[in-house]
């Protein structure tokens, strides 16, 4: 089994992703760099839960829009 994201993980990573889907894309590094300058996020750990549920988000979009 793998780890579960917290809801605020998740809500946050869902509204980053609405608001700024054309900057960010399924590259975990550019995804922190973009983190960094957009939001400030308090704690390193944080935003890297954040860059990857985005990195997540963005593979079930591209998926979506192949089907």
């Amino acid at each position: 089994m793998g780890r579960i994201r917290t809801t605020f993980i998740k809500r946050k990573s869902g509204e980053l992703f609405e608001e700024h889907s054309d900057k960010l894309s399924s590259d975990f590094e550019k995804n922190k760099k973009i983190l960094d300058s957009v939001v400030d996020i308090p704690s390193k750990q944080l935003r890297n839960k954040i860059a990857g549920a985005i990195v997540h988000l963005v593979k079930q979009s591209k998926e979506t829009e192949v089907r």
